[in-house]
């Protein structure tokens, strides 16, 4: 089922307890998107944006990545900041919005229950991630949004986790031209307890503009 494929197909069953989950999620609601998340962006980026998962009220209802919770607020007011993003972002998957040299996904494309995927889903969903990386011919930064997805985009590329510590503001040699990047993810959970600023989190993006300029 992997091949080349950057994305699951939307009635994807390789980890139960996520497909078990989203198949509650659609009872309950079915006009939800309750499916894997796409990425969504410029597919000529030098920017890729990795989260952790699907939000259960935000991209697992919208489709569309960080579009629908407090995050994406911040992701995107962000991103149109520092001119990645033209439009408005209205948290909806058909406000218009279009990014510009950047494109965000997820380490694990399906919302997994208490926004917690166990290691082994990680680790199944990983192909994507590492095809989707592929699939970017012009890419140079990948910024990891949290120490999760950090640790899935190291293992993706075979390296030693012990080489590649997270630290919010951190750049990592990937070889090969690639750079990753770190931040703290733009969650509410952080930025109400501080650990992350809109300071902070313009800081890490002023330095990717830096580099891609």
């Amino acid at each position: 089922m992997l091949n080349n494929s950057i994305n699951p197909p939307r009635d994807c069953p390789l980890c139960p307890r996520l497909f078990q989950f989203r198949m509650e999620n659609a009872k309950t609601h079915p006009d939800w998107f309750n499916a894997p998340v796409p990425g969504f962006g410029d597919p000529n980026t030098q920017l890729l944006i990795a989260g952790l998962a699907p939000g259960l009220k935000g991209a697992n209802k919208t489709g569309r990545p960080f579009t629908g919770d407090y995050a994406g607020d911040l992701l995107y007011a962000t991103l149109s900041k520092f001119g990645f993003a033209i439009g408005e972002y209205q948290a909806r998957p058909d406000d218009g919005l279009v990014l510009k040299n950047a494109l965000i996904t997820n380490a694990v494309k399906c919302v997994p229950p208490q926004n917690k995927p166990t290691g082994e889903e990680m680790k199944t969903c990983r192909p994507f991630l590492l095809n989707q990386i592929k699939a970017l011919p012009h890419l140079k930064i990948i910024l990891a949004l949290g120490g999760i997805a950090h640790r899935s985009i190291v293992a993706a590329f075979d390296r030693r986790q012990v080489d590649f510590p997270f630290g919010h503001g951190k750049c990592h040699d990937l070889g090969g031209g690639l750079t990753l990047m770190d931040s703290y993810h733009c969650s509410r959970y952080n930025t109400n307890t501080r650990r992350l600023t809109e300071e902070m989190f313009e800081t890490v993006f002023s330095q990717i503009r830096d580099m891609l300029d």
